[in-house]
């Protein structure tokens, strides 16, 4: 993690925040009875958060940690907020993960997938889901996100489901009467039958994964600036390299 952070400096970043996760758990979980848990996580990994939350404030990065809220909302309202301030040229959410697609915009806001090398800007967005990166919550409401355990509709795959997004954008505009339909899809009459019979099941998945941006996190993006280690940082450095050789 702390590779991967200090290579994004290399590479010019200069406001840094990590969001994490202090609990699996969210208010989510109020919403929606399978939402995920922390049941199943090694107890092992688990146990590593507080060391590197400890490591990047050392390392001289902003940490917000994430108990009500999932990490996942403090990276989209971070995202929102940064992208407000006219002197950031762009702003960058390391993740692949398919429900900040959401927050990308245009080519100012944008995703990297660290591992692939990959920065997806919302024509990247379009041309993975086919649809528009405000309607990645719609779009997920009905194919599901088992990561997060929530389902979608039955039959809504992702093929049938970007392609009534892409023409009506949003769930409340998708009509209740197939004879209105301006927009082919393969077994249209059962997709609609579905969405008439779960549409508040849709809407509840939309809900749960539309990403909540009105967490307060910082006044100023010069709150962010990265500005070198701190003095505290050659020591935990240290301890790091000696564990990592203890255990070889």
């Amino acid at each position: 993690m702390l590779a991967s952070i200090l290579k994004m400096i290399e590479n010019g970043a200069t406001h840094i925040a990590v969001a994490t996760d202090h609990v699996i758990e969210s208010f989510r979980n109020d919403m929606w009875p399978g939402y995920k848990t922390g049941a199943g996580i090694e107890p092992d990994l688990l146990s590593q958060f507080p060391l590197l939350e400890e490591a990047l404030r050392s390392l001289g990065v902003v940490v917000w940690p994430m108990v009500e809220f999932e990490a996942d909302d403090a990276l989209a309202a971070g995202a929102l907020k940064a992208a407000e301030d006219p002197v950031v040229t762009r702003v960058v959410i390391c993740t692949p993960d398919k429900d900040l697609g959401q927050c990308v915009r245009g080519t100012r806001v944008v995703q990297l997938d660290r591992r692939k090398g990959l920065i997806r800007d919302e024509a990247g967005v379009v041309a993975k889901f086919g649809v528009l990166p405000e309607s990645i919550p719609d779009f997920l409401a009905l194919v599901g996100d088992p990561a997060d355990g929530y389902p979608g509709l039955k039959g809504w795959g992702a093929k049938s489901t970007a392609s009534v997004l892409s023409h009506y954008g949003k769930l409340e505009a998708i009509p209740n009467d197939l004879r209105t339909w301006t927009v082919h899809v393969a077994n249209s009459g059962t997709l609609i039958r579905t969405f008439e019979e779960q549409r508040d099941l849709a809407f509840l998945f939309r809900d749960l994964a539309t990403l909540r941006t009105d967490i307060p996190l910082f006044d100023s993006i010069e709150e962010l600036r990265w500005r070198g280690p701190t003095a505290e940082f050659p020591a935990l450095a240290a301890r790091l390299d000696y564990s990592l050789r203890s255990s070889k």
